[in-house]
């Protein structure tokens, strides 16, 4: 092992014992406490019904637009529920709060036996401009080069440009976004910078960010964190951080949480920090929050009004109790938690309409005995009742 590799690695068994010991929480001043319950509930997807091609719906994307609508996009897998594998984007879009719903369509066709990855979707808030990046390829099972894709609407989401790969800017080392939403800063530093941040693949793991300066015409790498053994088989117990989803704080920071993928220290969550934009994420600002248990598996985060919302599967091993939990200090504290749906659960993707504070938007797999068996949206009133 590299002397550097040693060094960091000492530093995260420091972290193994001093994990759960955290400075006293920040709080925030003059914030109205929620009281969330879900208020309306509808299936947006159901596996196993023979639309088209589709066998499965997995990997849920959820994004208010600057004109008010909701986008619902996933993986739409034709003939298995595995990850590798041909795949559709499917996409479905509501005008009138999620009353409604447009009929499915497909932005996305891989036409390849190792397939797309459902990936981020994010907006830039300037240009009125909606983005997905996905990947094409990221197992390697029946092809051999990873391809980055970028696709973009203009129209709130009614028509998509044809894919630009991105790869030729970034380079083909495998970069699977999210899963989840990307960010576009709104304060300094880098006020304007679109974020998009996603791992590796399992030999390769880890956390890496692309950022954009220019409203998403050139991509570069920005903050990494790599897995620690890097380019080596891992075990159980080695350090990788895999799925994440970043999001912006009050104070310009970004903040990351990300599935502990080998379940490093704990059955919990990572958390990272940078205050540069994801130009970097310290170590210094790298913890473990062991409220946050998790079988391995995507979650969602989520700010407003002083409030840090987070939806996972809430269960050390098994995908089960989709469980919403919010905190009033950044996170260092959870004040409560809600249970979403107790049963069979998995990826959860969350939003919120600009103009409506009052409501948080919850896309997640649902089901009895399998989470694959749908995608259900969640609507949940943030301060009780109808």
């Amino acid at each position: 092992m590299a002397e550097e590799e040693v060094r960091m690695f000492v530093v995260f068994l420091c972290f193994g014992f001093l994990a759960t010991i955290s400075s006293s929480p920040i709080l925030i001043s003059n914030v109205k406490p929620v009281s969330p319950v879900v208020v309306e509930e509808q299936l947006l997807w159901l596996s196993g019904g023979g639309e088209g091609e589709v066998d499965i719906y997995r990997t849920p994307l959820l994004v208010s637009t600057p004109q008010g609508s909701l986008l619902a996009l996933c993986g739409a897998r034709k003939y298995s529920s595995g990850d590798a594998g041909p795949k559709f984007l499917a996409i479905r879009r509501s005008t009138d709060k999620g009353q409604t719903w447009s009929p499915t369509d497909f932005v996305a066709d891989d036409r390849s036996p190792d397939g797309i990855n459902a990936g981020s979707i994010f907006v830039d808030e300037t240009t009125s401009t909606i983005f997905v990046m996905y990947i094409q390829c990221a197992h390697h099972y029946k092809c051999n080069v990873s391809t980055l894709f970028l696709i973009n609407s203009t129209d709130d989401g009614l028509t998509w440009s044809h894919p630009r790969n991105i790869s030729e800017q970034i380079g083909t080392m495998t970069f699977d976004p999210g899963p989840g939403y990307g960010v576009q800063k709104k304060l300094d530093p880098y006020k304007g910078r679109l974020i998009v941040c996603g791992h590796g693949d399992l030999l390769h793991g880890g956390v890496y960010c692309l950022l954009s300066d220019d409203h998403g015409n050139r991509w570069r790498y920005g903050g990494t964190r790599k897995a620690i053994p890097y380019d080596q088989k891992k075990k159980a117990g080695d350090f990788a951080p895999d799925e994440n989803q970043p999001l912006e704080l009050p104070d310009g920071s970004i903040l990351l949480n990300a599935r502990n993928e080998y379940t490093y220290h704990c059955h919990c969550r990572v958390i990272m920090r940078s205050f540069d934009g994801a130009e970097s994420f310290p170590l210094d600002y790298l913890r473990f929050d062991e409220k946050l248990i998790e079988p391995r598996a995507m979650a969602s985060q989520w700010y407003s009004n002083g409030v840090l919302f987070f939806s996972n599967p809430a269960h050390k091993t098994k995908r089960i109790n989709l469980t919403l939990r919010w905190s009033y200090d950044n996170g260092t504290t959870w004040a409560s938690s809600l249970t979403i749906w107790p049963q069979a659960s998995g990826y959860s993707a969350m939003t919120m309409l600009s103009e409506d504070s009052g409501h948080l938007y919850i896309l997640y797999e649902k089901g009895v005995k399998s989470s694959v068996e749908s995608l259900s949206l969640a609507k949940v009133a943030l301060y009780g009742g109808l």
